[in-house]
């Protein structure tokens, strides 16, 4: 029979719906293979879809008629897409982004050369031999970064410097040591400087800790505002240390390689930092039987061709093959080399890692778009040979119970098809024969017995195979059970210790290589039934334990509980509400309103009577510590602190969480 070849539109469309929901940069491509738009995206998938859903303008339109493929590269979020876009639009100039940017850049942190240097966010680069760092995206983030060094270090706030007779006020509340005055020297006032240069340049280690040390006596003292204040610029600090890696201000030529094998499929991903900035990303497919530790070899020997590729620097993420790759490249380019394995050990390890992962995500993504595209038929093909199946198993339904100690039991059933998960075909089963017991082999037989007594009825399609994770126990119980419906269903369980495949009633399993194909396929259902009824039950025990602390108030169910929620948010707005206030919020008598107060005042006097004896408990314990008792013992109140600070500080009244 002739199968009807899709459209270019359904091409593009079916490649939107398959897009990760990841933020990065897509590029919509013609006939020709020229770029004609680049964008970015928060959620790639969300974002190219939107294009072929509703009404579109004849901008849409036009770009969506002139369109072969598209493209896309992930990043690690938002701010590095924006970049990348900047970056690959100044790189192809696509007809059609002309006229769409504005060409805003981004700020850097500039330190002036001065004898007593400031710092300041800028959007302009002087080359007046100033530091500059950066660029960072957020710019949020940098307003609050600096303003935390500004906090930590008594540096000039002043534009302009010039000597004065008496200092100004920020003298007066500790920020500054006034060298306009004399009171510091240039030697010990640089110092400071140099401390966040290195901070900045990925060396602050001390910084770091001096801030941590910081907060933790902060939190000791009880002063819970500097200890919360210190905990922001902790926080904005490690944003600013994990600098992008779409674009710094280095001028290094660096590859990054990074792969991803499924089976006998292999991804490779170069990403090409030219200049300082990313220009693009390379995806090689490749089918190799090589061991993991042949692969990076095989594929470099296969992509260098031309001394102009090679830069200075190769960035991979494994360590064999270094000496042999480096020789190959030295004797056939006459060029020097140098291979570098990413570790968190190295110098700016962030921005290497997070280039690294980039790489390693794209990878990944490339892999399941393989997946997808053949429909993973080698590994039914093989199974079916492997188990002696009657037909290739196209449909395969797999099966697994998720319990804490016999409550909330759950069987979750997951759906492949054609190899690939198909969340449509998904469902899952509050156990009711087995809750509060442990049984595995009774939870199995109720799942499989309400699943295909249902499908048995409606004369729905049976599955070409069950997966159970589980040994044989589970394996045998679920054949009883489909022997009983009169059902031909083959069954295999996959156990977890040795990845052992067990058929029904045998005495020894089936054990395959690990690049078996089929035991690929098995492991991604198994794990994937794995997942499913694992968050079911934590979102059960969630509902079950999370209680609103106004369910407790009178004369307030649901509906009156999210009005209150919506309109006062927590007990202490309750309470300190008027009563006309809430007789209007939920329409009620005076009389039910004031009863709903008093109660609410109640509840928070009670909360209020438990929260203070463990204040003057840790205080007490606090005390003891500043005396000087032992390390240990100091240790251990800084953590009563720290509890402490961070129940002041970060308190949800709105929910109540009921005791295991």
């Amino acid at each position: 029979m002739r199968t009807t070849e899709p459209s270019t539109y359904e091409t593009l469309h079916e490649t939107a719906l398959k897009a990760p929901s990841s933020s990065g940069v897509y590029l919509w491509r013609d006939t020709r293979g020229t770029v004609i738009y680049v964008g970015k995206a928060k959620s790639l998938k969300n974002r190219l879809t939107s294009y072929f859903s509703g009404d579109k303008g004849i901008k849409t339109r036009m770009l969506i008629s002139r369109a072969a493929s598209i493209e896309y590269i992930t990043t690690a979020n938002e701010y590095e897409a924006f970049l990348l876009e900047n970056n690959l639009i100044k790189k192809y100039t696509p007809r059609y982004n002309i006229a769409l940017k504005d060409g805003k850049s981004y700020p850097v942190l500039r330190i002036t050369k001065e004898e007593f240097p400031r710092f300041f966010k800028t959007r302009r680069v002087i080359q007046d031999g100033s530091l500059y760092f950066g660029p960072f995206p957020d710019a949020g983030a940098l307003d609050t970064f600096i303003d935390t060094l500004y906090r930590l270090y008594p540096v000039r706030h002043c534009r302009t410097f010039r000597k004065r007779d008496t200092p100004c006020m920020y003298y007066h509340i500790g920020r500054c040591k006034a060298p306009c005055c004399g009171k510091i020297s240039s030697d010990t006032y640089n110092s400071y400087i140099s401390e966040i240069a290195g901070l900045l340049e990925g060396k602050g280690d001390e910084t770091v800790t001096k801030m941590t040390a910081q907060m933790k006596q902060a939190a000791a003292d009880l002063n819970f505002e500097k200890a919360a204040r210190l905990r922001d610029g902790l926080r904005a600090l490690t944003v600013m240390q994990n600098q992008n890696i779409v674009e710094a201000f280095d001028s290094e030529d660096r590859d990054y390689i990074a792969h991803f094998r499924e089976g006998e499929l292999v991804s490779f991903t170069v990403l090409k930092i030219r200049g300082g900035k990313l220009m693009g990303r390379d995806n090689f497919r490749a089918v190799s039987l090589n061991e993991d530790n042949e692969l990076l070899e095989e594929f470099a020997c296969a992509y260098y061709t031309e001394r102009e590729m090679i830069p200075p620097t190769i960035y991979v993420s494994t360590q064999d093959g270094f000496a042999l790759l480096t020789r190959w490249i030295a004797e056939t380019f006459h060029t020097e080399t140098e291979i570098v394995l990413v570790t968190s050990s190295m110098e700016n390890a962030s921005r290497h890692e997070a280039a690294m992962n980039m790489a390693l995500e794209n990878a990944h993504e490339d892999i399941i778009r393989r997946l997808r595209e053949r429909g993973d038929t080698p590994a039914m093909e093989e199974l079916q040979r492997l188990l002696g199946l009657p037909r290739l198993p196209v449909r395969i339904e797999g099966f697994d119970i998720a319990h804490i100690g016999g409550k909330f039991p759950v069987a979750s059933l997951i759906s492949f098809y054609n190899g690939n998960p198909d969340k449509k075909n998904y469902r899952y089963f509050r156990l009711k024969t087995t809750n509060g017991v442990i049984d595995d082999f009774g939870s199995m037989r109720e799942a499989t017995s309400r699943r295909y007594s249902r499908l048995t009825n409606e004369g729905a399609e049976l599955p070409d195979l069950i997966l159970i994770d589980g040994g044989i126990g589970q394996v045998n119980a679920v054949d009883g059970i489909l022997k009983s419906l009169d059902l031909d269903i083959p069954i295999a369980g996959l156990a977890k210790r040795d990845e052992e495949i067990w058929r029904p009633h045998t005495s020894k399993p089936i054990c395959l290589p690990k690049r078996s194909d089929a035991l690929r396929l098995l492991q991604r259902v198994r794990d994937e039934t794995h997942r499913f009824a694992t968050s079911r039950n934590q979102t059960l025990r969630t509902k079950e334990n999370t209680v609103s602390v106004f369910n407790q108030l009178p004369h307030v169910g649901e509906k009156r509980e999210r009005m209150l929620i919506q309109a006062f948010t927590t007990l202490e707005n309750l309470a300190a509400a008027e009563e006309a206030k809430i007789a209007q919020v939920l329409h009620v008598r005076a009389a039910e309103a004031s009863e709903i107060l008093l109660a609410a005042r109640n509840l928070l006097a009670q909360r209020k009577s438990r929260t203070e004896p463990k204040q003057t408990l840790f205080a007490a314990q606090l005390s003891d510590g500043v005396a000087g008792k032992n390390d240990g013992a100091q240790e251990e109140r800084s953590m009563y602190a720290e509890a402490l600070a961070a129940a002041a500080l970060d308190d949800d009244d709105m929910l109540m969480v009921a005791e295991p």
